[in-house]
């Protein structure tokens, strides 16, 4: 339910259009300034992490916005990742997609005509986000980007209300789909604490009205309140779904919030641990997952990271997994290269040869391979399938990529009616 027009452009670019000098680096849960955003941007950047912040200024966030739409360097594309993962899915033409988020006539511009936006869901003002990207090795002032990627920050209250969510479940019963996809959660943190809670509350009854026959998949964000966090996965909105998606930084957060295993991580350094990594996805599907003795739907989870890819399932559940997690891995190559198919000449392999399934219980040790890129292993009723992804050495544009990720794989995944 979350949808927007992003505004991509360099983020030194940006800086220096807004005359901001570099500095040294701060990290800001809210931004409430320039020079908190000039802050927050640098320790990012100097970090090569992703990051997603809401700016809580209107006027002054709109004057930024204003500067970056008319930045000549700028491109404008369809955001959030609702939207997102509709256009990826819309590529399909054999699939009608239908999108409730807050539309504004950019956007709707924009929209794939696969796309199908209910009224209600118009309005008279796009959304902006503003996605400041930099470049493996770009320097501003001293501080130096080790790999590539984006600062992400937005004023946007009405996907931050999730004010679509209700039009969203109400045109289920028209539009009868085959897999409902959410995602925009993540935008509430804007919100007071009391109205976060009480919104999240709504959206669960509202998740809850969804027919129990249509799977969910949540796609979730980069978040910064681990109480929200703890909400979403203990109480509500976990179990009742089918399937999650998430990368390397919404991983180490969501063990974090809930002192899971491996919590005690402060960051990663450099490529994921595949140890670490499964782990903690065979902790959320033991801990929050289907059993015979919890009323959990989940059983399902598509873990990305720039250098390989896992798809985490309780037996029983899905099908064609091998296809899924190697698809999604292909669109992680072909989009960022905006390539057709993979051009070798332009990907690279990030991936370890070698690794271990497990750092807390007896873990065997796998070696990739190349003939058979997927690799499968098991642990107490949960498959997991492991693959590498070819990495584009020169990303066109890294935005979404998550989203066309998740999108791709839920395209090849098969669920097993219950």
């Amino acid at each position: 339910v979350n949808a927007c027009v992003d505004v991509v452009l360099s983020g030194v670019k940006l800086l220096e259009a807004l005359g901001l000098e570099p500095g040294d680096g701060k990290n800001h849960a809210v931004l409430n300034s320039r020079q908190d955003l000039r802050e927050a941007f640098a320790h990012f950047m100097e970090r090569g992490a992703a990051a997603e912040r809401f700016f809580s200024d209107p006027k002054a966030f709109q004057d930024i916005a204003r500067t970056a739409s008319e930045h000549p360097a700028a491109q404008l594309y369809v955001g959030g990742n609702a939207a997102l993962i509709g256009q990826k899915l819309a590529t399909n033409p054999d699939l009608k997609i239908l999108l409730c988020g807050p539309v504004g006539p950019k956007l709707h511009e924009l929209l794939d005509d696969n796309v199908v936006v209910p009224p209600e869901s118009m309005q008279e003002r796009d959304e902006f986000h503003l996605i400041l990207e930099y470049q493996a090795g770009e320097q501003w002032g001293r501080v130096r980007a080790p790999a590539a990627n984006r600062f992400i920050f937005s004023h946007d209250l009405s996907n931050g209300a999730l004010n679509m969510l209700e039009v969203f479940v109400s045109s289920l019963d028209e539009f009868q789909p085959d897999l409902v996809v959410l995602s925009g959660l993540h935008m509430m943190e804007g919100q007071s604490k009391e109205m976060r809670q009480r919104r999240l509350m709504e959206a669960v009854a509202s998740i809850s009205d969804i027919p129990t026959d249509i799977p969910i998949h949540l796609e979730l964000a980069s978040m910064t309140d681990q109480d929200f966090m703890s909400n979403i996965m203990h109480q509500q909105v976990f179990p009742l779904v089918n399937s999650i998606g998430l990368n390397e930084q919404e991983l180490l957060f969501l063990t974090q919030s809930a002192s899971g295993p491996h919590a005690s991580l402060a960051s990663w350094s450099g490529i994921p641990d595949v140890g670490v990594v499964s782990d903690i996805l065979f902790w959320i599907l033991k801990e929050h997952g289907k059993t015979a003795e919890r009323a959990s739907d989940l059983t399902r989870i598509h873990f990305h990271t720039l250098a390989y890819h896992i798809l985490v399932t309780v037996d029983g559940h899905w099908g064609n997994q091998v296809a899924a997690v190697a698809a999604g891995a292909r669109a992680a190559g072909t989009q960022a290269c905006a390539t057709d198919t993979i051009d070798t000449s332009k990907v690279f392999l990030k991936a370890p040869l070698e690794f271990v399934t497990s750092h807390t219980e007896a873990p065997s040790k796998i070696s990739l391979n190349p003939d058979e890129p997927v690799v499968h292993w098991h642990r107490e009723g949960i498959s997991f399938h492991f693959t590498p992804v070819l990495v584009c050495k020169d990303p066109v544009r890294t935005v979404g990529l998550g989203d066309a990720i998740s999108a791709e794989g839920l395209l090849y995944s098969e669920v097993y009616p219950q």
